[in-house]
């Protein structure tokens, strides 16, 4: 189990362009609509929580979901995996960035691939996005929390606690009051 996830991770740090958002696309498309091991719901909290951590989205996730398969050596295996491959080509280029830095070549190279990550982006973010907008009110707390960060400039750390008890609070409403299981 750990080699196998050693070996997933491997492959998504290896042909993913774009940072972790498109290892969150790669990480749908095997995990949510092939093996079936994760649903839209369960990524979106990893993603969730993965952001509101410490450290990298990208680590954080890779060691929550190794962690949910296989315990705290499967966390290390993914997150090991996540990085081999970026650490190499980065030790790669840095040994050479004075020739990488100005090469038209590689700068137009680079171009192209940003412009090719965006809809593989796009398209994790939207599955995220049917997911976490399931009950009504929750389109408010995105549009409350969308206002807070970028015009009251509220600390993404305030939104996220903002957003926790609020999803508490809608949800004990839809459960409690509506009679609707919201973890459906």
């Amino acid at each position: 189990m750990l080699a196998r996830l050693y070996l997933q991770f491997l492959k998504f740090g290896s042909f993913t362009f774009g940072g972790g958002w498109s290892i969150v696309a790669q990480m749908k498309a095997l995990y949510v609509d092939q093996e079936k091991s994760l649903t839209d719901e369960e990524l979106l909290d990893l993603t969730s929580i993965g952001r509101s951590l410490p450290g990298t989205m990208i680590g954080n996730i890779a060691m929550f979901y190794g962690h949910r398969i296989a315990g705290f050596w499967g966390g290390v295996a993914c997150v090991i995996g996540m990085i081999t491959i970026p650490m190499l080509v980065l030790i790669a280029i840095t040994s050479f960035y004075t020739a990488f830095q100005h090469n038209i070549w590689v700068a137009s190279t680079m171009r192209g691939v940003r412009a090719a990550v965006a809809p593989v982006i796009l398209s994790a973010l939207m599955g995220m996005i049917k997911s976490a907008f399931k009950l009504p009110p929750c389109i408010l707390v995105a549009a409350l929390m969308f206002a807070l960060f970028f015009f009251a400039k509220i600390s993404a750390v305030w939104l996220v606690v903002i957003g926790a008890v609020l999803g508490l609070i809608i949800c004990e409403y839809y459960e409690r009051v509506r009679k609707i299981d919201v973890t459906a």
